[in-house]
């Protein structure tokens, strides 16, 4: 099976996995999400993913998506894959956001690793645009 880890700074994980479900068919268990809380130290933080992975083996694959590149919640997760022994397993994004996580959701499954990883990067390259709501359109919606 295919996994996807969302891992974040307080609750974007979780809002990313409850919007994921929404947009992409309910309930799933290939979809596993954990916050870093300010009241969570570390070790709490470790403990709590290690038992949300627990059920993924060397025969699987991970997508694991962090709030941010280089974050703590990131790089413990992937500390995490590698005691388990999963990295070699695992493609590791930061920066996610739902457009982003929603696409690798949808494709993940039609995909070899080296192509999905291919499609996610230009995915994201993609998804960031900068829209321009000039002054006479916020006019009209007075």
């Amino acid at each position: 099976m295919k996994y996807i880890v969302l891992v974040s700074h307080g609750n974007f994980a979780y809002g990313l996995e409850s919007a994921l479900k929404m947009l992409d068919g309910g309930e799933r268990s290939d979809i596993i999400a954990m916050g870093l809380t300010p009241d969570m130290g570390s070790e709490v933080y470790v403990k709590e993913l290690k038992e949300k992975l627990s059920g993924i083996t060397s025969d699987d694959e991970i997508l694991l998506f962090g709030d941010i590149g280089g974050g703590s919640p990131l790089t413990m997760a992937a500390n995490v894959l590698s005691e388990m022994g999963l990295m070699g397993a695992a493609l590791i994004y930061g920066g996610s956001n739902l457009p982003l996580v929603l696409n690798a959701s949808l494709m993940k499954d039609n995909m070899t690793a080296e192509e999905l990883d291919a499609f996610i990067l230009e995915s994201a390259r993609e998804e960031l645009k900068r829209m321009n709501f000039g002054a006479e359109d916020a006019d009209d919606d007075i």
